[in-house]
C-alpha cells in the first residue's frame, strides 16, 4: 500500500489552478518568441532590443511571420532573415520549454501530491544519525572502547 493512498487531500481541484498554469505557459511561450528575435537581431547586428509592454501582444503575429523589426522603436542596422529568426526562436522556445519542464519536477517533487511525506532532511538525518551524533555518543554506544575505565578495586 503506497503512501499516496492512505492520503486524503481535502483540497478541491477548481479553475484556478489550471487557468494559472496556462497563463504561465503563455508569458513563457510568447517572451520566448521576443527572446529569440533578440537573440537574431544581436548576432546579425541589429542591436539588443526588447518591445514595449503594449507591443509584446500586438508585435507576435508579425513577428511569427518573419519581421524581426516589428515592434521596436529604435531598430535601426541590419535585420535578421525569416529563417534566422525562426531559427533562434524556436531554440529558445526549446531551452525554455526544457527548463520549465525541469523546474515543474522539482516543484512537484517537492510539494506535489506524490511527494514523500514524513521524511527527514538532510540537516536532521545528519542531527539524528550522522558523525557528530555517533562521537558524542560513543561511550553509549561502545562503552568497551570509549566508556569510563574503572579500575578493578
Amino acid at each position: 500500500m503506497s503512501q499516496q493512498s492512505r492520503r486524503h487531500d481535502p483540497y478541491p481541484w477548481t479553475w484556478e489552478i489550471p487557468v494559472g498554469i496556462a497563463l504561465v505557459i503563455l508569458l513563457v511561450l510568447v517572451c520566448g518568441v521576443h527572446l529569440g528575435r533578440g537573440i537574431a537581431n544581436v548576432l546579425t547586428g541589429a542591436g539588443w532590443a526588447f518591445p514595449g509592454r503594449v507591443d509584446l501582444f500586438k508585435s507576435l503575429p508579425d513577428v511569427l511571420r518573419g519581421d524581426a523589426g516589428a515592434g521596436l522603436d529604435d531598430h535601426d542596422g541590419y535585420i535578421p532573415s525569416p529563417a534566422t529568426l525562426w531559427t533562434w526562436t524556436v531554440v529558445t522556445e526549446v531551452m525554455l520549454l526544457a527548463v520549465c519542464v525541469f523546474v515543474l519536477k522539482m516543484v512537484l517533487d517537492r510539494w506535489g501530491p506524490g511527494r514523500m511525506r514524513g521524511m527527514a532532511s538532510r540537516g536532521e538525518a545528519e542531527r539524528l544519525l550522522g558523525v557528530t551524533r555517533l562521537r558524542k555518543v560513543r561511550s553509549v554506544v561502545r562503552p568497551d572502547l570509549y566508556g569510563k575505565r574503572r579500575h578493578p578495586a
